[in-house]
């Protein structure tokens, strides 16, 4: 099969409509797409990624009514208020499903993860085909997300019919999960939405983010990693030749390495900028010459806490 990278929505509605697979991008990272109501589609979606069947997807759809129409029995009012505040955006809402959903796509639960995303292309793009897409991360499953159509078609190539290049995604990182639970929010992963912003919804929020048996996309405890040797560098301590060593800082060149061996995210300090590059930073030095990467850890505020949780998933791998 040859992969078509382009921005042509009628190319992709035809091949999602006729059961293809099509990587899609999204404001956070690329999705691969199948429609929700397509059971042979979304099995290949598992299929292409190793993903397991106990790890649950999420639904992405253009608009409420959508939503509440063929996804959802019920939308309550703090549903209601994090919907206004934050969609389209890089939240994921975890709420009872209704039975036509199949069980495939939640692994078998009675909850379902949802979002309306913040990229217009692929708002159209679900606009058009007038359904819900079953959209996770368009990579293989554990390794780092992608960012950009690029990645996708150096893992995904001849694999999947189509990629909608959408451009860079401008988070980087993945959405916020919360399940809503009546006026109780639980935090099942931390991403493009700051958990200080949620407590605005309710105070005493819970953060459950790690589980061997998720009911959200995210909460497994090894994930988003590359395939070399990954370390923080804070607890690195070794005699291998330092030439082979690479290094993810957040704002600064660290003395202890050659400049040439590091990527700095964001040399302004913004950590938004670095949460944007980091992905791709890591994508980097795993196709690099070097045998490890380290990274430091970043401030543990905002979208920071979300980069934090990814390296923490990553080192956790190796």
């Amino acid at each position: 099969m040859e992969t078509l990278i382009s921005t042509d929505l009628k190319k992709a509605e035809t091949f999602l409509k006729q059961g293809d697979l099509v990587a899609v991008p999204t404001e956070t990272v690329y999705g691969l797409a199948a429609c929700y109501n397509n059971k042979t589609a979304i099995q290949n979606i598992f299929s292409v990624k190793n993903r397991p069947a106990y790890d649950p997807m999420i639904l992405h759809a253009s608009n409420l009514s959508m939503i509440k129409a063929l996804i959802v029995k019920e939308f309550p009012p703090l549903a209601e208020k994090l919907a206004e505040k934050f969609w389209p955006g890089p939240l994921s809402m975890v709420l009872p499903k209704k039975e036509t959903i199949d069980p495939i796509i939640t692994a078998g639960l009675e909850t379902v993860a949802l979002r309306i995303p913040g990229h217009d292309l692929l708002l159209s793009l679900i606009s058009k085909l007038n359904m819900p897409l079953a959209a996770p991360s368009a990579n293989p499953f554990g390794y780092i997300s992608p960012t950009t159509a690029k990645h996708v078609n150096d893992q995904l190539s001849g694999q999947i019919a189509m990629i909608l290049d959408g451009g860079p995604a401008k988070i980087g990182l993945e959405s916020t999960i919360v399940e809503v639970k009546g006026n109780h929010l639980v935090v099942l992963r931390a991403g493009g939405i700051a958990i200080e912003d949620l407590k605005e919804f309710d105070q005493n929020l819970e953060i459950r983010t790690s589980s061997s048996k998720p009911n959200a996309p995210g909460m497994l405890d090894k994930h988003y990693a590359p395939k070399k040797d990954f370390r923080f560098q804070k607890n690195f301590n070794s005699s291998k030749d330092i030439s082979q060593i690479g290094l993810i800082r957040f704002n600064s060149f660290s003395e202890e390495f050659p400049l040439e061996n590091q990527i700095v995210l964001s040399p302004e300090g913004k950590i938004e900028i670095a949460a944007q590059k980091l992905y791709s930073a890591m994508r980097e030095m795993d196709q690099s010459r070097y045998e490890i990467i380290l990274t430091e850890t970043f401030p543990n505020r905002g979208i920071g806490i979300a980069m934090n949780d990814r390296i923490l998933r990553a080192v956790n791998r190796n």
